[in-house]
């Protein structure tokens, strides 16, 4: 089948690649330091936030938003309810700032539209039709409350939280923009750990505790030690490795990427612009944060004598001598000098700096480890809960609080104690972000009961389309559901389910070290390297799943994605009724009537019934004629999975 006759045969139905959603920029911004701020992988959250100031990214979602909207088909308004919210609640907190900046919000979601968005968010597939239709009809006024509840304990919410969290904690065979190699042995000891801590529901402080500790002899058969092995940098003394540590411990669990600058140099003269606790804060401070993993080495081993390229890591305090605090004595490496003060010499207290926390002096207990007196710093402070609350709810709402969701500036926080002028509160609904974190803290640090806070909220659960003109200025504000376009794994799995016919994945070194095959792209251990199917990684890597080292994931559209919707064989093969992995849905459907037939399509690609307009088209382009009305439906799916709500979650 020709993709041109396809184009035109479908008319009024939104092509992605028609659709113009093709986003991306990179843009010259004005930043003093740019061997700082421009740093591997963090360049595009610097980016992005030296965009927010100019005003020049701070509509972006909104736009994005806009021009999705404008391609889906009308639906009927639902009545909003009266705004009588529990004192504390999400609702409380958003909707006192539509009063106080005269926003009128978007109209609450269908129910349609509702079941797809949190099966999409919480678990990363599209719901089954049956499940659609059964919902849809329930009159119960809980019934969103409990289907909330019913995805939360799925097997997809443990796999797409996986995914998510194997992102955060960078969990990748290899990182090359430092020569780390875990080998696949320990990106998968690390990736059981994610998925069973998971499952057994084990509280996020725990598992914080787990990871700024991890001791092992063999990383191969601990999944936690893996995680600190991010701080691993070749070509430099051994305090690179602290320092890059720390800047891991503190971006990935206080949201505070500054750290990582301040480890270089003080922050006044280059955080001025930037944060205002950083631009207050010194170089030895860093150190001071830095010395918490100076007990800590690393230690290669190699699996056999016969081939040392072939190792596994051993991570352990005290070994090798390791039992200092953290030294002043390096001129080379990866960082500018650490040099003691004028005439202390080796051995002298003035040597060292000893570690002590950043943000109320204290150290650790005599005899107690210097790791887990980190670990009980981080976790048992305000900002763990504030920054955790934050990375989730940017997942659901397209942009945190604070955002990007690691530049937290500890000075801008307090609504209690605003900051001075020309400085103001960095989160754009502070007493909200700050009660979300306390009730984290309440709950246990339990991840399930903050994701059920947040989608049972009627902010959550407002519609992306806009009753009359929606002013770009309301985007901090969550006045209305933004877009986002599906994660790559989403695209795939969605495909796969609808369609009925599922891939076999082999994947080198899971899948022959002991694990099933794969059929579902989101229980893939990582987002590099191909499974076994050739056609699959470039539509994956189309879709931007980054590499979990210096490219992040990205939600940015490109006309590759649309090339891959329309010609991966992945794709194509099942929008066939014969042929290798022909769609079963075009099979066991195929003999029902017109009008049934593209409900059934629509209902199990789309999560919806067509429009009138839409099944007059449909309906039209079917030929009486077997072979014609085959190619017909044929071209029907295919159309449909190249549809912008296909591939935009709404």
């Amino acid at each position: 089948m020709s993709q041109p006759r396809k184009i035109w045969w479908i008319g009024g139905l939104s092509v992605l690649l028609c659709g113009g959603i093709l986003i991306g920029q990179d843009a010259q911004l004005p930043v003093e330091h740019p061997e700082c701020s421009y740093f591997g992988a963090d360049r595009e959250k610097f980016a992005n936030a030296e965009l927010n100031k100019l005003g020049a990214n701070s509509n972006r979602l909104s736009s994005i938003t806009e021009q999705v909207v404008k391609m889906l088909p009308a639906v009927a308004s639902v009545k909003r309810r009266p705004h009588d919210y529990q004192q504390g609640s999400i609702d409380s907190y958003i909707w006192a700032d539509f009063q106080k900046n005269g926003i009128t919000p978007a109209p609450p979601t269908t129910d349609w539209e509702f079941i797809r968005r949190v099966t999409l968010d919480l678990t990363g597939r599209i719901p089954t039709p049956g499940r659609v239709l059964t919902f849809v009809a329930d009159t119960t006024p809980n019934k969103r409350a409990k289907l909330i509840d019913e995805l939360l304990a799925t097997p997809q919410w443990v796999d797409k939280w996986t995914m998510y969290f194997g992102d955060l904690y960078q969990n990748t065979t290899t990182k090359q923009s430092t020569s780390l190699n875990r080998f696949p042995q320990g990106r998968n000891a690390f990736y059981q750990w994610i998925h069973d801590s998971l499952v057994n529901g084990k509280p996020y402080n725990q598992m914080a505790t787990e990871l700024i500790t991890a001791s092992a002899a063999n990383s191969y058969n601990d999944g936690p030690s893996n995680w600190i092995l991010n701080g691993y940098i070749t070509g430099g003394p051994q305090q690179d490795i602290w320092d890059q540590t720390t800047a891991f411990v503190f971006d990935t669990f206080l949201g505070i990427t500054h750290v990582n600058c301040l480890l270089c140099h003080n922050g006044l003269g280059h955080l001025d612009q930037i944060s205002l606790w950083g631009s207050h804060t010194a170089r030895y401070q860093a150190w001071q944060l830095a010395a918490f993993q100076s007990h800590t080495s690393f230690t290669r081993t190699p699996v056999s004598s016969s081939n040392t390229n072939v190792y596994y890591w051993s991570v352990q305090d005290g070994a090798k001598g390791f039992t200092t605090d953290y030294p002043l004595n390096t001129t080379t490496g990866n960082r500018p000098a650490r040099v003691a003060p004028a005439g202390c010499k080796s051995g002298q207290p003035c040597y060292y700096v000893a570690p002590q926390y950043i943000f109320n002096g204290d150290t650790p207990n005599p005899g107690e480890n210097y790791r887990a007196a980190l670990a009980r710093e981080v976790t048992g402070d305000f900002q763990f809960a504030r920054a955790t609350v934050n990375y989730i709810w940017a997942q659901f709402f397209g942009r945190g609080m604070v955002d990007p969701p690691d530049t937290f500036d500890p000075a801008r926080l307090d609504p209690n104690n605003p900051p001075p002028a020309p400085w103001t509160l960095q989160p754009t609904n502070a007493a909200l972000l700050n009660a979300l974190a306390q009730h984290f803290i309440d709950s246990g640090y339990n991840l399930q009961a903050l994701m059920r806070e947040i989608t049972n909220s009627d902010t959550y659960q407002l519609s992306s389309r806009y009753d009359g003109t929606w002013d770009a200025a309301w985007e901090p504000y969550f006045a209305r559901k933004f877009v986002r376009r599906l994660w790559a794994e989403e695209v795939h799995d969605a495909v796969a389910q609808s369609s009925g016919t599922f891939p076999s994945y082999n994947y080198t070194g899971f899948t022959d070290q002991g694990y099933p095959k794969i059929s579902y792209a989101m229980q893939l251990p990582d987002v590099v390297n191909a499974p076994s199917d050739g056609n699959i990684s470039p539509m994956l890597d189309s879709f931007l799943r980054g590499n979990r080292d210096n490219q992040p994931r990205s939600s940015d559209g490109s006309i590759l994605q649309a090339l891959n919707l329309m010609n991966n064989n992945f794709v194509v093969q099942r929008s066939h009724q014969s042929g290798a992995n022909a769609s079963q849905l075009i099979i066991q459907n195929l003999n029902r009537g017109n009008e049934d037939l593209v409900n059934t399509l629509y209902l199990a690609i789309l999560s919806r019934y067509p429009t009138q307009d839409e099944m007059k088209i449909a309906t039209a382009g079917m030929a009486m004629t077997t072979s014609g009305r085959i190619a017909q439906v044929q071209n029907l799916v295919w159309s449909l999975y190249n549809k912008v709500d296909f591939v935009f979650n709404y």
